[in-house]
This record gives C-alpha cells, structure tokens and sequence, in this order.
C-alpha cells in the first residue's frame, strides 16, 4: 500500500511540476509580447521620422527567423502570391532558367519545347523590362516575381541580346512545366546500367523503376547499377519511399519524421512491389545530395542494399510545417527531423543565432546497419567508398566566378557550326577561347597572391622590405609565369567544362548528363566496384571489432 502511495505522490509531484513549468513558460511568452508591443508602439509613434509599420514588423519578425533554422520562414501578405505559385502548384513558368550576371537577369538554361525556347530567346539573352516596365534599379527577386504566374496567362519581356546588341519585345504564355526528373539512364559499362535522377518531383519512383525494368528486359545479364543522386536536393517525400521501395521489400520501414509533439510522429515503410532487391547497387552523392537524396541513400546503407560513393551529403533533415498567422500571412516552421531505419537523423547542421554550427564526428552518436557496420548520426550520409571532391584551381575559379566560359560560349553558338547529336560534340577552339580572355581583358589574384601583398606590407612597416627586394621581385615574376601557365595546364579541365555547357544548350538535360559521363572519374570508380563482386560484398560485411 505504501508502495502505491508513493507512485501517486511521484505522479502528483512531477504533474504539478509540469504544471508550473507550462505556466512559467506561458507567463515569460506574455510577458515578452507585452514588452515587444510596447515597444512596436512607441517606435511607430514617438520615433522622430515616419516609420512604415509593417516594414517595420517585418523587420523585427525576419530577426527572429533568421536566428532560427533557415527553413524557418514568415510570409508578409504582400509574398503570399509568390508562396502560393510555388507551395501550392500553381507556379508555372517561361521554360527555363535565369540567374544574376552583372546586374541582368539572364537566361542559363532553356528547357526543351518550353515556351521561352519556341518564343525564339537563347541562353544569353538579357531580360531589361516585364510588362513594359524597365528591370533597371529591381533586384533579381522583384523582376523573377513579375515574370511568374499562373498557367495561361501571359507576360511581355523585353529582350536584350549582348551578342549582337539586339532588342527584341516577346509576349509568353505560361505553363506548366515539367522538366524531366531521369534526365538520362542507359547501360555505362558492360552489364552495368546508369540512371540520374535530378529531383524528387512526381513520378520520380515510377521513372525509376520504369527504366531498371527496362534495362533488366534488354539485357538479362544485367549485373549491377549506378543511382546517381549526386548535387540532386531532394523534393518529395512519397517519391523518397517509393525510390527506396524498389529494392528493398514491400513494408520495409523506410524513414520516421520526430518532434515535440510525439503524436505528431510520423513513420514510413515502402508501399510498392520492389523490381529488384538482389542487383549490386550504387549510389553516388556529394556535399549538394539533400533531404530526400538523404532518405534514399541513409537507407539503402542502413540495410546494407548497396555502397554509397562519393562525398558525404549536405545533412538536411528538418521537416517543415506551414500555419496561417493571421491577416492572408503564413509561417512555414520546422517542425520535426527524419530518422532512417538504424535510428540515426540526417541533420548534419545545428543552428545557432541562424548560422550553421558544424558538429564534430567524436560529439555524434553511433548507429549500426542491418550487418552491424557502424553510422553516425547527425552528419548527412557518409559514405561507404568516400572520394575526394574535385577541386576548382585558382584560374577555373576566377573564369567561373566572372562567367567568362559562359560569356565565351554565347559567341560560340552564332559564330561557329554546331554538332547534330551528342557523340559529335567536341570543342576544339581553345586558342579561340584564350583569344576571347584576353580581349575580356581577364585578371585575377590568387590567394597566393594576396597574402604575398600583405606580407609584402608589413614587411614594409617594420622595415624589413628593402633587405629582401630582389627576392621579393623574383617570387613575383615567378607566380606570373605560373599563372600564364595555367592557361595550358589546365587545357583539358575547361575544355570539359565548355563541351558540358554547349552539351546542355544543344541537347539539353539528357545531352548534359551524357556529356559529363564521358570523364566522369566518379563513374569509373563505381564501374570498378560493380566489376569486383568480392570488394562490393566485402564492403558491406559487418565491420571487425
């Protein structure tokens, strides 16, 4: 009896302490919105200048997302036409891709029989007013906001095209657009087959499946398969589980998403008849592979299915919510993390004052695959087979950065005959390039260089830079030639880069992936693998201990 005395008086106690606890929480959330309107008030009336009041809600409420997470977002009433073209499927656009070069919005990347591509633009091309309304003195975000809408209707550009200094006034349609989600599969070795998946959108499991069916059916002798998700960030969870569903079997626990709220939780096994859970599976990944790509490679690792090659993954586990707040606005939250089948989460980032806070690999729990190898937990996917990652040198930095191969490339396509199909693409106008450079009058300074310039300075300061002039001098004229150098030196590495570019503008996404498969180090390395059956099932024994 005393016995159960003393569980009701335990469960009394802990009740009235949850109790407080919940009412001190409440009492400091009151307290402070009470000090906030305070103060929201006599800035809005006493401050000496006019101050818009919702600007300045705004600002203080982006203060309080920003250090948070930074999928933690609030939408004004003024962004719920935009939140609601995208979040709500009703976005639709021109058929194609733009980004900030020099100020402009440019067209990148056209998509194959999208509206902008039978209006006649070309990548290159300059967007310098919508509707009429001149682009000049807009940020990048205000003029993209203007250009999207809803299906159906329309919207008039004006076009700038640098290459000949033409403008040219268009009117388009917009639509719906769906860019391909397989850009590319296809067999890349002997018996060995290939798919690319780019993003998670609709139908991405089905595509999938669809092809490795495909390939099982032209080639029994299929041995093994290469998933690349690689610089894919992710998309929709259903295609996530129906991805992971095709090699594993049906009801396989596949990924849970946990927070505060624990009848909230949510978990996930596969739901479709698997096409094959014995083939040899590789999937590649890099620091770009997100949430979704996450999903599907933790989990073909937790249960041994395949090797994850590559690079460890970004880590993004958070799942977000959205709540309406009042007055047409909207919070989009987070609100729980995914965990795949050995327990562990994918969130490789924790956030402190909204900047990611990098956690180190002895601060993170262990997990362990279905054969017992060892995980970690909160550091995105590592992989089983980690490569390094290419690295840009200083001269490919610098023409990336100042969009010169892009720049280049916008001349070529007018000035130059053009390849008919994929395998006869081959660049081979470097000097015609080199000439391009120097015309662009380009310069760079390495990092190299700018810590000589600082050392150079306070040697200068203290005195000690005439001892060793001539050194100095010498080092410098040295750095010189090695730039000019890198011209030649690195011949191959861009003349990769432009065939890749000219791949996407002439075949599109399919053309792209297949040019970039012909040096594709990463690829040759998971051929190897799959053509060395005892290292593939060696990798995936349990670790000895």
């Amino acid at each position: 009896m005393k016995k159960y005395l003393l569980a009701a008086s335990l469960i009394g106690l802990f009740s009235i302490s949850a109790t407080v606890h919940n009412n001190d929480k409440l009492f400091e959330i009151l307290k402070n919105i009470e000090i906030f309107t305070n103060i929201y008030n006599e800035l809005t009336t006493q401050y000496v200048d006019d101050l818009d009041p919702n600007e300045l809600m705004k600002t203080g409420i982006d203060a309080m997302m920003n250090s948070l997470d930074p999928y933690t977002v609030y939408y004004s009433e003024s962004q719920m036409t935009s939140y609601r073209l995208e979040s709500e499927g009703r976005y639709s656009g021109l058929g194609g891709q733009s980004a900030d070069i020099d100020g402009k919005v440019t067209i990148v990347e056209l998509y194959e029989n999208g509206p902008a591509l039978k209006a006649g633009l070309k990548v290159g091309d300059e967007v310098t007013a919508v509707n009429g309304k001149s682009a000049d003195g807009k940020s990048y975000d205000d003029v993209l906001q203007v250009i999207r809408g809803i299906p159906g209707t329309d919207v008039s550009l004006t076009i700038h095209r640098p290459v000949n200094n033409q403008t040219m006034d268009v009117t388009l349609t917009r639509s719906r657009i769906e860019v391909p989600n397989v850009p590319y599969s296809g067999f890349i070795a002997d018996d060995i087959g290939y798919i690319a998946l780019t993003t998670f959108t609709r139908n991405a499991g089905k595509n999938i499946a669809g092809e490795l069916r495909s390939m099982r059916k032209n080639n029994p002798n299929l041995k093994g398969l290469v998933l690349d998700l690689r610089n894919n960030g992710g998309g929709l969870l259903a295609e996530a589980i129906d991805i992971v569903g095709i090699f594993l079997p049906k009801g396989s626990p596949a990924v849970s998403t946990k927070g505060k709220v624990i009848e909230r939780d949510q978990f996930y096994n596969t739901r479709r008849t698997p096409v094959d859970t014995e083939l040899p599976l590789v999937v590649l990944t890099n620091k770009n592979s997100a949430s979704a790509s996450e999903i599907v490679s933790g989990t073909i690792q937790d249960y041994d299915r395949g090797i994850v090659m590559g690079q460890r993954t970004f880590g993004k586990g958070l799942v977000q919510n959205h709540r309406e707040v009042g007055y047409n606005s909207r919070i989009k939250l987070t609100t729980s993390k995914y965990y795949i089948p050995s327990g562990r989460c994918i969130q490789s980032r924790e956030y402190e004052n909204g900047e990611p806070k990098f956690i180190a690999d002895n601060e993170r729990a262990v997990f362990y695959t279905m054969n017992k190898r060892p995980v970690l937990d909160g550091g995105g996917v590592a992989p089983d087979v980690a490569l390094d990652a290419p690295i840009d040198p200083p001269f490919i930095k610098a023409l990336k950065k100042d969009h010169l191969l892009f720049k280049y490339l916008n001349e070529y396509v007018e000035n130059h005959a053009l390849p008919d199909t994929i395998t006869d693409l081959q660049f081979s106008a470097y000097d015609d390039f080199l000439a391009f450079l120097d015309k662009s009058k380009f310069e760079y300074v390495t990092a190299t260089e700018k810590k000589f310039a600082e050392l150079k300075k306070i040697s200068e300061q203290e005195g000690y830079l005439k001892g060793f002039s001539t050194d100095i001098t010498a080092i410098e004229q040295k750095i010189a030639t090695e730039k000019e150098d890198d011209r030649q030196q690195y011949k191959l590495e861009v003349i990769d880069l432009l065939e890749e570019d000219l791949a996407q503008r002439l075949f599109y996404h399919e053309g792209e992936t297949r040019q970039r498969l012909k040096d594709d180090l990463e690829i040759n390395e998971a051929i190897s693998l799959l053509n060395d059956s005892q290292r593939y099932r060696d990798l995936l024994k349990e670790t000895d201990k």
